[in-house]
């Protein structure tokens, strides 16, 4: 969920360190700060808010020295405060951490470092990190032992960064991603890609509980007990143009009318891969479909058309209840997890779960160097470039589309995605056409108190992630629900101030959509329609392209709920790239 960088080398490394935290803030916007070792000593500023409004108060990047740390937070243990941001300083400031993940055991581990006279002056679970370190460090006086000795007392899912004030950086990894980028004037060590992708594309991926050593003159990689260890140079591959917002307002916007042009080459380059992902398919019992928030309703969509076309037995399960229903897996079975980042850590749960029982684990991701690609039997990337903006949009639409395409290759190409892909990029284009009329929509919800998204069959899970998009950038109450269950509950909450959004193609759910309008506007509701045919019971119709093959319209559709969301939140003056208590890749259960 944060983002923690360090650098040592003969660059400043303060403006490097400030660049590449802006590069990772969609980890994490809460607070900001970075440590610089200059001269010995360690410097650190830090403060709460996003990284240019940091740097614009504290000036940052003016800060001395060739080696350092920094951090953005999302909060999970301690208030959005000063005090709470990181680095930590140890008790005699010789030390300075940034940490990503959870150290579960943190309160003992502090109760036993006060009791020998530490004092810690945040509400963190990280700064125990710190503190830990410098016990050991003043035992023994040597870096990669006290590093052994630290990691072997930390219990949960981390990645930290230390900077000592001789210039030592140092790090270590457990189920958190952490990785070096090499370089020719030093290196970096990072918890993602794009914190040295500018400066570099050579990157060194740390094994779980690897601890890594930059001292003066060498990088050395060593295991839990402490046996130097060789990790393989990795060329990675990444848009680094696709970070820059060009002519729009906001990354969200930009990923929006990102996913013609994704859609169009999703899956081009994997033919061979795809062929092999199906195979494991054809051979499987059962397969498990797994991920969280979008990516489960991603999921959700693949469970519907792997289940009608391929005559596949596929089951769903959010990833963060995997763990609770394990009983039908087995060695017969394959587990395909959906991850924009590859380190959500409820999937990787699910994962590792999943392997224990036996089962062969297929991922479709957009980092092909994430954990998940990297623990997969076999993986899929939706290569759709950098996603900023928190809220997903073409991560979902690349996620469609190749699902649609593997199941159109199981069925022969019976499912029609293949001869209609151009079709499919057309009616794109021409959905993205009505964001003017959209934006006048959002004006008129702007003072919506309830919306209420409803769809059938292929079409609910759309309900479900337009409602989530809307909840996600504008903060308004959103509903999903599967329009056949409106009687059987969710009609107690309609009334005059509700406003209904209906998903309503016209296919064999449409006349069932269209009953239950005029239930609803019965009630004194507004009706919203998104469909390519009107109809007299909207109130407000949002026209979406005609297409022959209605099984692909699920990809369209969601596009006028991305622009609502998207413009929801400008109305209501939200930022609809860093939406409130949101991080884009949750790396902590």
């Amino acid at each position: 969920m944060c983002s923690i960088i360090g650098y040592k080398g003969q660059l400043i490394v303060a403006p490097l360190l400030v660049d590449s935290l802006k590069r990772m803030e969609y980890r994490g916007y809460d607070s900001v700060g970075i440590a610089t070792i200059n001269n010995g000593k360690i410097l650190v500023k830090k403060g709460v808010g996003k990284v240019l409004d940091v740097n614009r108060r504290l000036d940052l990047s003016n800060m001395g020295g060739h080696a350092g740390i920094g951090h953005t937070r999302w909060a999970t243990h301690g208030s959005i405060t000063e005090k709470n941001a990181h680095p930590h300083y140890c008790c005699t400031d010789s030390m300075a951490i940034v940490h990503n993940g959870i150290i579960e055991n943190h309160r003992v581990l502090m109760k036993e470092l006060i009791d020998l006279g530490h004092v810690f002056k945040s509400d963190t679970d990280s700064e125990v990190i710190a503190h830990l370190l410098e016990r050991y460090y003043a035992e023994q006086k040597n870096i990669k032992s006290s590093m052994i000795k630290t990691c072997k007392r930390l219990k949960g899912d981390y990645a930290f960064v230390a900077a000592l004030e001789d210039g030592t950086i140092c790090g270590s990894r457990c189920n958190e991603p952490l990785m070096i980028g090499s370089v020719d004037t030093g290196f970096f060590i990072s918890s993602d890609i794009l914190g040295f992708i500018r400066y570099t594309d050579k990157a060194i991926f740390l094994e779980n509980r690897d601890i890594v050593v930059i001292d003066s003159k060498t990088l050395q990689i060593y295991d839990p007990d402490g046996n130097p260890v060789n990790r393989s140079l990795t060329q990675v591959a990444w848009e680094l143009a696709a970070i820059d917002k060009g002519k729009y307002s906001h990354y969200t916007l930009k990923e929006i009318h990102e996913q013609p042009f994704i859609v169009e080459k999703v899956g081009v380059q994997n033919l061979d891969k795809i062929e092999e992902f199906c195979n494991i398919l054809r051979n499987s019992k059962t397969v498990f479909l797994t991920g969280s928030g979008t990516s489960y309703h991603c999921a959700l969509i693949a469970k519907h058309i792997l289940s009608n076309f391929a005559k596949i037995h596929a089951e769903t399960m959010i990833s963060s209840e995997f763990q609770y229903t394990l009983s039908g897996i087995d060695n017969t079975s394959v587990l395909l997890a959906f991850s924009q980042s590859g380190e959500t850590a409820d999937v990787l749960q699910a994962v590792n779960a999943a392997k224990r029982m036996g089962a062969k684990v297929l991922s479709i991701v957009n980092v092909p160097t994430s954990s998940l690609a990297r623990i997969s039997d076999s993986f899929l990337t939706i290569e759709c470039g950098p996603e900023i903006g928190v809220a997903a949009t073409k991560s979902f639409t690349a996620q469609l589309s190749l699902t649609y395409m593997i199941v159109d290759e199981l069925c022969n190409g019976y499912l029609g995605f293949k001869i209609n892909r151009q079709i499919l990029v057309d009616a794109l284009q021409e959905a993205l056409a009505a964001e003017n009329e959209i934006h006048g929509i959002a004006e008129k919800l702007r003072d919506a108190r309830d919306i209420y998204v409803l769809g059938r069959s292929i079409h609910y899970p759309i309900a479900l992630e337009g409602a989530l998009k809307i909840k996600e950038l504008s903060y308004i109450h959103a509903e999903g629900i599967a329009a056949g269950e409106l009687k059987h509950g969710p009609l107690a909450l309609i009334d005059v101030n509700s406003y209904v959004i209906i998903v309503n193609p016209n296919d064999t759910t449409s006349d069932n959509n269209i009953a239950s309008a005029h239930e609803i506007k019965a009630r004194g509701a507004t009706i919203i329609g998104i469909s390519n045919k009107p109809d007299e019971v909207y109130d407000i119709f949002i026209k979406i392209p005609f297409i022959k093959c209605n099984i692909i319209y699920p990809i369209i559709e969601v596009l006028p709920l991305q622009i609502l969301a998207y413009y929801l939140s400008l109305v209501k003056n939200v930022d609809p790239d860093y939406p409130r208590n949101l991080a884009k890749s949750v790396t902590v259960r």
